[in-house]
């Protein structure tokens, strides 16, 4: 429970249900002051259910915090979230749920699982197109989805909230979070540079896609592929972040025709339905907010696939997800190379 409106009626539909529910969340970071955060145990309280806190800040650090800067460090651009679901949410919270005594986990995502007589728990996207965080959960280990509950995969984010109001839950009108949660502010670029004063912003030259140097960039990891503001180079027409180069703390910029492309690489693939054996088609979303596009996928060793679109697909980026879908069904997914 984070005290927000999605978990807590989460909780509550469960309830209803007749579930024996706890509460539960995890301290992972500490709040700077002045920021309101969510309160999960009064939430809890107004639902008169017993609650219990988990302090993983340490293994929030190792786990999500240390790889988002080593990411950004290699010139990648990571995605926190699929991270924290797979290693934290679904992991170590899911370990303290069982340690309580509880049959199963549930959380407030928008998401669905399905389950059907004879075979494994299948996952499928939201019913609420745009809130839908199937993306985010590809990396959960296959093995907990049959101790795994979303009671708002089928709902839409309007009716969540009309499901609160009409349960008087204080959380009915608390307005979202959409920035990450261990960032103050969504300051990304100033958390790295705290992080890693000397390290964090290499200056260096910014090149067009045959080597002309155009100007000078801050570090690559204020820069992501697609970017187009904040370049700081007039050239009389449009510019785009084409790639980061790493080994030469170069960043590559273009027009948004050199951004489109039909191929990538996924690697360390996690699958959530049985592994095809070879060639097949599927639809792959390349992030969160990327409709599926149909592509052909073939193996090409040590878990990576390759991932080869029907038509080109705009700002490919190293270190986003590409999530595989059959359908509504999650298939899998790895991490773009």
């Amino acid at each position: 429970m984070s005290g927000g409106v999605d978990s807590t009626v989460a909780a509550a539909l469960l309830l209803e249900q007749g579930h024996d529910v706890v509460g539960g969340t995890l301290r992972l970071v500490d709040h700077p002051p002045g920021i309101e955060a969510p309160d999960p145990r009064a939430a809890a309280a107004a639902l008169g259910i017993p609650f219990h806190c988990w302090d993983l800040r340490a293994e929030f650090e190792r786990l999500v915090v240390s790889p988002f800067a080593a990411a950004y460090a290699a010139a990648r651009t990571p995605n926190p979230c699929v991270l924290c679901n797979a290693r934290v949410k679904f992991g170590l919270l899911l370990d303290k749920a069982r340690e309580v005594g509880a049959a199963a986990l549930a959380t407030g995502h928008y998401a669905d699982l399905v389950r059907s007589p004879g075979r494994a728990p299948r996952l499928f996207r939201g019913a609420d197109r745009r809130k839908d965080q199937s993306y985010f959960l590809f990396a959960i280990a296959r093995a907990a989805l049959p101790s795994l509950w979303f009671p708002l995969g089928g709902l839409t984010k309007d009716g969540v909230r009309a499901r609160a109001r009409a349960r008087g839950l204080a959380a009915a009108e608390r307005a979202e979070s959409q920035e990450i949660c261990f960032v103050p502010g969504d300051d990304y670029a100033g958390f790295l540079a705290r992080r890693s004063p000397a390290g964090a912003f290499v200056p260096g030259p910014i090149v067009d896609t045959a080597g002309r140097r155009l100007g000078a960039h801050r570090g690559l990891a204020g820069y992501t592929v697609g970017q187009r503001r904040g370049l700081d180079v007039a050239v009389g027409h449009p510019l785009y972040v084409i790639r980061l180069d790493a080994a030469r703390n170069e960043v590559v910029v273009g027009a948004d025709s050199d951004l489109w492309r039909r191929d990538l690489v996924a690697a360390c693939v996690n699958w959530l339905a049985d592994e095809p054996g070879e060639e097949f088609r599927a639809t792959v979303r390349i992030r969160s907010r990327h409709e599926p596009a149909p592509a052909t996928l073939a193996p090409v060793g040590g878990g990576a696939w390759q991932v080869l679109f029907d038509e080109p697909q705009r700002a490919i980026t190293p270190g986003q997800a590409a999530v595989f879908y059959d359908g509504e069904v999650v298939l899998g997914g790895g991490w773009i190379q």
